[in-house]
């Protein structure tokens, strides 16, 4: 089934685009989401009409993704945790740790937009990623340090 999505989805497309997809996930899911209309005739012409407005869309989203690319880059995130003697901690700092101190700093990111493999979960320097658009990311430092108190007791 072909379908014309009418916003982003990740792994799938852009606004705009006509993708395959399987009739179960376009009609249940996408159709009903208001994520994607049925690529018939009438909806393909409707979206040569509607393809210059979707291009400058794209290009000023763009834009302002790269700004808050030259933000994220300049942050850098500090979280004191719990460790032990090896530098390996007790907990772990995960996407949504980071997610939330960066809230906290004023820039809305959503936590699965975080690029983390495996939660952190030793003292060090670390470098993660944050998908901010397609095509465009930033690297963000975070620190981890021992908490001072945890390492007095």
């Amino acid at each position: 089934m072909e379908v014309i999505l009418r916003q982003d989805v990740d792994e799938l497309g852009l606004e705009g685009d006509i993708v395959k997809v399987a009739k179960g996930y376009g009609r249940n899911y996408l159709i009903p989401q208001s994520m994607a209309l049925e690529a018939t005739e009438h909806n393909r012409k409707a979206l040569e009409l509607q393809r210059k407005k979707i291009e400058l869309k794209r290009v000023r989203v763009k834009e302002d993704a790269g700004k808050v690319k030259a933000v994220m880059e300049k942050v850098e995130l500090t979280f004191s945790q719990k460790s032990g003697e090896e530098g390996k901690l007790y907990g772990s700092v995960t996407s949504m740790d980071i997610a939330s101190q960066l809230k906290d700093q004023g820039i809305n990111v959503d936590r699965r937009k975080i690029v983390l493999e495996k939660p952190l979960k030793e003292v060090g320097e670390f470098q993660v990623e944050v998908k901010i658009y397609p095509e465009v990311s930033a690297a963000i430092k975070v620190v981890v340090k021992a908490d001072e108190e945890a390492s007095k007791e």
